[in-house]
């Protein structure tokens, strides 16, 4: 018999830390109803007048509607502080899901954060 080695998916968790200016919050693992309530404190308390909010999705693994939905009210939470939200997703499968639901030409989606601090 042969065993197949299965990758263990990342563990969750979600960091914040200002950077440049930017109030970056950094996310890993997957996030879905379980996790997406982390997800949603750390981006709000990110959120004051005028700031420029980065969510790291670059770690994210699986994202579903929850954790969409999350990202849209962050967004309008983000506009009515006058800021602005950027993503940074590197997962082709993360990407697919802006892609199907529209919100990839309503949210900047960057694919290196390094760059997006640069800009």
């Amino acid at each position: 018999m042969t065993e197949t080695s299965v990758p263990e998916p990342l563990a969750f968790r979600v960091d914040s830390r200002d950077v440049q200016g930017a109030s970056v919050v950094e996310v890993a693992g997957e996030v879905d109803a379980h996790t997406a309530p982390t997800v949603r404190d750390a981006v709000e308390a990110a959120i004051v007048p005028g700031a420029r909010v980065i969510v790291d999705l670059s770690g994210v693994s699986f994202l579903d509607s929850t954790g969409l939905g999350v990202l849209v009210t962050a967004l309008k939470h983000v506009r009515e502080a006058d800021g602005t939200l950027d993503l940074v997703v590197t997962s082709p499968r993360v990407l697919k899901v802006f892609e199907l639901t529209g919100l990839d030409v309503v949210i900047p989606i960057h694919e290196e954060l390094g760059a997006l601090l640069d800009s």
